[in-house]
């Protein structure tokens, strides 16, 4: 079933307005009055939404695509904030004007709709105009199935195909959605499985590289993506491909036990197309509460920009700018800090055809309670990035 609305422009924009501070070595940076804009993408009283990290996000110009879970609202401490005794599904929101309205979307056949995956038919044409893929199991709280699936759509998500079978390769898949389209048959892709030899406190996620070369029929095994250690947990890359062709992925990482946690985002980079990776060091520290995961987008002027959330007080969005290619990494730049509860995050970042950012996440705040998908639109400092 279809459903539609149309979300206006929410409440006035909320700018952050504390000096731009240039001060070398500053460990952090707020942005200065006008920098940045907070906008509602979608919310419904009564209502949870959560995780665009998991379910992805797309654009075409200024015409932007970003998936997330609508459930049910139950306000809770110490665990998500969704009643998981009702029904959730997985929607989408899509803006034509760069991320300032949206509107809710539920296309048919989209993930949870039913049908069992199937093996890819292959001729996948990942270099069509208006193609789309979702890769991974439709919630949160039904992350592992037997079999990954991915759904493609060429109509920029208005409809999908699907959903088809990734090969198992033997794991038992955990994968989110991060691919880099190569040619018109040709995808790389950015996977997670369960590996029981991973020391991730309480997870074992370990993040690997796929690549297929035929449109989808077959997938080719590349190489772990934090390389032979398996000290740590690795998991939801988000991965960039550079002029010369020289991939960069930042990777959640997880490590210790109980009580005595690590939790950071690791930046690595592969020059074999996705084959063997050699790790860059620690972009960001993102302390506790199961950290969080990154998104990261390249500038119109060539620099990485990395956003993530921040499940410490003061809870809220951060951002950290390289010029180096991922080698080393700026300041945390404050997007934002007003937010009621570590529940929150998961940013999907993508970048307008004027170069602004839209930072997409879900979040609450004392003024709206139940988690809701918000957007950040902003501009990067030029001065940003060590």
């Amino acid at each position: 079933m279809r459903r539609s609305m149309t979300i206006t422009r929410s409440v006035a924009a909320i700018v952050l307005v504390l000096a731009f501070s240039f001060a070398a070595g500053a460990q952090e940076i707020r942005l200065p009055a006008g920098a940045a804009r907070h906008l509602i993408v979608y919310r419904e009283p009564g209502r949870f939404t959560g995780w665009p990290a998991n379910n992805g996000a797309w654009s075409w110009g200024n015409e932007l695509l970003v998936g997330f879970v609508l459930g049910y609202y139950e306000n809770k401490k110490d665990s998500h904030s969704i009643d998981t005794k009702k029904p959730e599904k997985s929607v989408l929101a899509r803006s034509k004007d760069g991320g300032e309205t949206w509107t809710l979307e539920d296309p048919p056949g989209y993930v949870g709709d039913g049908g069992k995956a199937v093996p890819s038919p292959g001729g996948i044409r990942f270099g069509h105009p208006d193609f789309a893929m979702r890769v991974g199991n439709h919630t949160l709280m039904q992350l592992r199935d037997a079999e990954g699936q991915f759904f493609v759509s060429y109509s920029r998500g208005k409809t999908w195909e699907g959903p088809f079978l990734f090969p198992s390769f033997g794991f038992e898949p955990t994968s989110r959605t991060d691919y880099i389209v190569t040619g018109e048959q040709e995808c790389l892709v950015f996977l997670s499985a369960n590996q029981p030899q991973v020391q991730g406190g309480n997870y074992n996620d370990r993040a690997f590289a796929a690549r297929t070369t035929d449109g989808g029929k077959k997938f080719q095994f590349l190489g772990w993506m934090a390389g032979s250690s398996v000290d740590a947990r690795s998991v939801m890359p988000s991965t960039v491909r550079l002029p010369d062709n020289t991939l960069v992925t930042a990777l959640r990482r997880k490590s210790g036990v109980a009580g005595s946690y690590k939790d950071w985002i690791e930046a690595f980079t592969s020059k074999d197309g996705g084959v063997t990776w050699t790790s860059l060091g620690q972009a960001a520290d993102t302390k506790d509460r199961n950290g969080n995961p990154p998104s990261l987008v390249r500038l119109k002027d060539g620099r990485l920009c990395l956003t993530y959330g921040y499940r410490v007080p003061p809870y809220g969005i951060r951002a950290k700018i390289s010029r180096d290619d991922g080698q080393s990494w700026g300041g945390e730049i404050v997007l934002r800090d007003d937010a009621r509860t570590w529940d929150i995050g998961y940013t999907r970042t993508l970048v307008r055809l004027d170069g602004k950012l839209v930072t997409i996440y879900y979040y609450t705040t004392d003024q709206i309670p139940e988690q809701h998908i918000a957007a950040t639109i902003w501009d990067p400092p030029a001065t940003a990035g060590p």
